[in-house]
């Protein structure tokens, strides 16, 4: 958040991209406009620990958080496994995501993977999700924020962000202590491909939402500098709207 109020945005970057010098190039494009870096690693189709480092380097460059969106979703001791391995997650990321299917006990065997290196870093647990038909219910969401209330390795959880009303419901159950970040948003609100909603991404904050986490509304845009600008600036003024 202090990234966020120093550059004026709410913009976590999907960057969702297939090489190492693709993700490199556009962080160094829209570094400016955005407060953290999200990532999938296993979707980088040249990943060595050496490339990989260039990313790191560029995103700490603009002052982003790393934001590995592994989504774990297994018992604690495979999940402190799946920290290291051959993506060593736990040597480079700041925010991790996780589901709450397995059990609570996944939160402290995400933590025990950075302990491991002796870093700290913090879990978004999956309370809401945009896709269409998806199994997280109203029950589940409810004990997802149990989990992440009794945690202190919680940071929040990801909302909604194609329904307002859902990102609404979800703040006042979480209360004040935890944030709420929300993929699902677009400039241009329209279905996406394969399940995809989008709503507009000052309604997700002034919903509630902490972060909307935008990927091809930027890195497929003609212009992604002047792209990510245009979030930037819809997020920051719902935020002071708010």
């Amino acid at each position: 958040m202090e990234t966020a109020a120093a550059k004026g945005t709410l913009v976590v970057l999907a960057a969702d991209l297939a090489t190492t010098e693709e993700l490199v190039r556009l962080i160094h494009q829209v570094g400016p406009h955005i407060a953290a870096l999200k990532t999938h690693v296993d979707m980088v189709e040249d990943f060595t620990m050496e490339s990989w480092h260039e990313v790191v380097a560029a995103a700490h460059t603009h002052d982003l958080m790393l934001f590995e969106d592994r989504k774990f979703a297994d018992i604690g001791k495979i999940s402190k496994t799946q920290m290291g391995g051959i993506y060593d997650i736990r040597s480079w990321a700041d925010i991790v995501t996780a589901h709450r299917v397995s059990g609570p006990d996944i939160v402290d065997g995400i933590a025990a993977g950075w302990d491991e290196v002796q870093r700290i870093g913090g879990v978004f647990l999956l309370a809401q999700m945009s896709s269409r038909g998806n199994l997280l219910s109203e029950g589940y969401t409810d004990a997802t924020i149990a989990t992440g209330a009794a945690s202190p390795h919680v940071l929040g959880y990801i909302g909604n962000g194609s329904a307002p009303d859902e990102v609404s419901s979800l703040r006042k159950k979480v209360g004040e202590g935890k944030m709420i970040w929300t993929p699902g948003v677009n400039l241009s609100a329209a279905e996406g491909v394969l399940g995809q909603r989008y709503g507009h991404p000052a309604e997700a904050i002034g919903a509630g939402a902490d972060g909307i986490i935008v990927g091809s509304g930027i890195h497929g845009a003609a212009d992604p500098e002047a792209a990510a600008a245009a979030y930037a600036e819809a997020s920051w003024n719902a935020l002071l709207s708010r």
